[in-house]
């Protein structure tokens, strides 16, 4: 069991603290004002923006606005892109444990990709795998090299943003479909704070959160967030331990400026998740590993800041930093046979990965005659140093009917090999909205980037260098019809450079991917909150590499993903709160070499998603308190868990459930429920070692939280 009694000292103390506190509320309003430049240079306010922002993320489940739809802070109505946010208050409503369950009711986005694998968050957008390089944390990039990554905590969060479609002329280097941006927590300038304990089978949580202004001035804020965490993964022997700090601090001195430092901590002591042989009949959470061998345990530190400064007459500078220290021990046997004579595999990956990311903005707005121009001019830096230390080697085989586990002394582990890794990404960045006679908004983007990758394996003496230059752009025009209402489409192109292990077989060019959309957006007035939005895409991705022999690689790929996006977010009263969403895809692989798959469907691609989620509150009377009821059902459609098309994945529904109970002023009691019938579908199936990964399972949990 981990040990939390300085955490609940901790809390304990917060919370008599927080009592004694007055109470403060904020009030935001539906639509954020567009920032006007007046003619004695006032300050635009970008801290004023950024706090209404995170207040409002804990009150309502609709956000106005993004920091990654055009780096400007930039309505999301006026945004020519689809643009999802999942707010705080959201993920509250949702009991939201993991980034994959923040991402399962949004649009274009399937989740929880390889289900009991549980090694990384693993997601689609908009058809291609994002994973990998679409992961961001406040707008810097969290790529995962090889296999050195780690989870996020969403309890560090205040919102999660999905930007869909290629995304390159802003963020560099990455798939056509989209990316994820995490927005941290930070500090807010009124006094506020909560303590939690949830519980649940196998699963015992305890966090705070809290944070205010420090001096009488209202010049520096803090804010403290805390999470512990004792829990099974819902199979035996694998684990959900954490532990999670991260203190923040943000100095203003003025209207104008302002600088937030923030660092955290996230250690987790995980396990993979494991699969069954694959058509056997067996209970799919039944333990194939090795107890004393498996595990998936990570250590996590991250430390930047976030500057802002307006100086007045419409021009702005903003740098955000962020450094970040991880390391990893990974460790798994997996390919039990349904032949309990047949060995099992081995595999382990020990090593560490250090990360600097730098974006500095300069941005100018102004106003010519009837047109509004903001221009934004961006340099960013991105380094990364990678050593890990693989070994893959066999283990006995074992009895899936009746699972006996040999220990340490059954599994053969070769000496490691290493990969060392170093990456440095340069890029530079222009783009200009336009808005003529407050209607029409037009906005264009281009960006220059420069990767340089050496990568190399020290006990097989290879080793390979490249240098990567691209020229990405972006187009797009709104039309607002009327303050509610708007029209868009754009025109973007995505860079991304093809991994150093592929590229040993041959000289790589990097994949490039082209992207045309139309849609539309709506913020009735009619209703309380609400944003619609609609979408049509068509996304091509070039030079993916195919195998054209068993050992041998080639960029002679093409992959297109067309489709239609639906999204709708409504605070329909103060009661009742509403998310439905739907997707269709229609994904192809256009070439693939010698393979035979051109036509088929990508691996793991659905054609069909859609989840709707309900929540609505009967306020108490008398001593009776609020009582909030919420229920969701999430569709993933059927899909191929091969480029061949031959084995075929089920459709999958999954319901979910919530309920609230506010007994006394600001404390509730809170049980959630996520796949409430226990359904279980194969997510993947790894054709190599024969192993099929299903679906999670019912998990139901309690949460006591008091607020002040």
């Amino acid at each position: 069991m981990l040990k939390y009694s300085s955490l609940i000292t901790a809390t304990l103390l917060l919370s008599a603290q927080g009592a004694m506190a007055q109470d403060s509320a904020t009030e935001t309003t539906k639509h954020l004002d567009k920032i006007v430049v007046e003619a004695e240079g006032t300050a635009s306010g970008p801290a004023a923006e950024r706090a209404s922002r995170s207040a409002g993320d804990r009150e309502s489940i609709i956000a106005d606005q993004s920091t990654v739809g055009s780096k400007t802070g930039t309505p999301i109505l006026d945004v020519p892109a689809s643009v999802s946010v999942v707010t705080e208050k959201e993920m509250k409503q949702r009991g939201v444990e993991n980034l994959d369950e923040a991402l399962a009711y949004s649009s274009g986005v399937v989740s929880d990709l390889y289900g009991s694998d549980n090694r990384y968050d693993h997601y689609l957008v908009r058809g291609f795998y994002q994973t990998s390089l679409g992961s961001y944390r406040d707008a810097l990039p969290m790529r995962i090299p090889g296999f050195i990554g780690n989870r996020l905590e969403p309890y560090g969060l205040e919102r999660v943003e999905i930007l869909k479609g290629s995304t390159s002329s802003l963020f560099g280097l990455n798939s056509p479909g989209g990316l994820v941006n995490a927005v941290s927590k930070k500090p807010l300038d009124f006094t506020f704070g909560e303590v939690y304990s949830t519980f649940g089978d196998e699963h015992v949580e305890f966090g705070t959160d809290f944070g205010g202004p420090v001096d009488s001035q209202d010049k520096f804020f803090y804010r403290l967030t805390m999470k512990g965490q004792d829990s099974s993964d819902g199979t035996d022997f694998s684990d959900d331990d954490r532990v999670y700090f991260a203190p923040s601090l943000t100095w203003r001195p003025n209207d104008s400026t302002e600088l937030t430092l923030l660092t955290d901590f996230n250690k987790r002591n995980g396990n993979p998740g494991h699969g069954i042989p694959y058509g056997s009949s067996i209970d799919p959470d039944t333990f194939l590993g090795e107890p004393e061998f498996d595990n998936m345990d990570t250590e996590e530190w991250n430390a930047g800041y976030q500057f802002s400064h307006s100086f007045g007459n419409g021009l702005q500078f903003r740098q955000n930093f962020r450094f970040t220290d991880l390391s990893l021990n990974y460790e798994t046997v997996y390919g039990a046979s349904t032949d309990a004579t047949a060995s099992r595999y081995s595999y382990a990956v020990k090593g560490g990965t250090q990360r600097v990311a730098l974006d500095n903005q300069l941005q100018y707005d102004t106003r010519i005659s009837a047109v509004d121009s903001r221009t934004l001019v961006g340099v960013d830096y991105y380094y990364e140093e990678v050593d890990e230390k693989r070994a893959f080697g066999s283990a006995t085989g074992i009895d899936i009917n009746n699972p006996v586990y040999c220990g340490l002394t059954c599994i053969t582990q070769p000496p490691a090999y290493e990969w060392l890794t170093d990456r440095t990404a340069v890029g530079a960045y222009l783009q200009e909205e336009m808005t003529f006679y407050d209607r029409v908004i037009l906005t264009l983007g281009g960006r220059y980037d420069h990767v340089e990758t050496e990568s190399e394996y020290p006990g097989f003496g290879l080793s390979y260098s490249s240098s990567d230059n691209s020229l990405t752009g972006r187009a797009g025009v709104t039309v607002k019809v009327r303050d509610d209402l708007s029209v868009y489409a754009n025109y973007s192109e995505s860079f991304e450079p093809v991994s150093a292990e592929t590229a040993l077989q041959s000289t790589p060019e990097p994949k490039e991917g082209t992207q045309y959309e139309i849609g539309v957006k709506y913020s009735p007035d009619f209703v309380d909150n609400a944003l619609f939005t609609v979408a049509l895409f068509d996304l091509t991705q070039t030079n993916v590499p195919y195998n054209t022999s068993p050992t041998t690689q080639e960029q002679v790929g093409e992959v297109n993903v067309t489709g239609i996006e639906f999204e709708g977010k409504m605070a329909l009263t103060d009661q009742l709160d509403a998310i439905l969403s739907y997707s269709y895809w229609d994904p192809t692989i256009e070439e693939d070499g010698t393979d035979g798959n051109a036509g088929n469907r990508p691996q793991l691609v659905p054609n069909n998603i859609g989840a709707a989620w309900l929540n609505y509150k009967i306020p108490g009377r008398g001593t009776i308190g609020d009582l909030t009821i919420g229920g969701g059902v999430r569709y993933i459609g059927e899909s191929f868990a091969d480029n061949a098309n031959t084995i075929k994945l089920d459709a999958r529904t999954v319901m979910d459930a919530a309920i609230s109970y506010q007994f006394i002023e600001n404390a509730t009691l809170q049980l959630n429920a996520s796949n409430i019938f226990d359904e279980r579908s194969v997510t993947q199936v790894d054709t190599f070692a024969n192993t099929a990964y299903y679906s999670d399972g019912r998990t139901v949990r309690l949460t006591l939280r008091y607020t002040w």
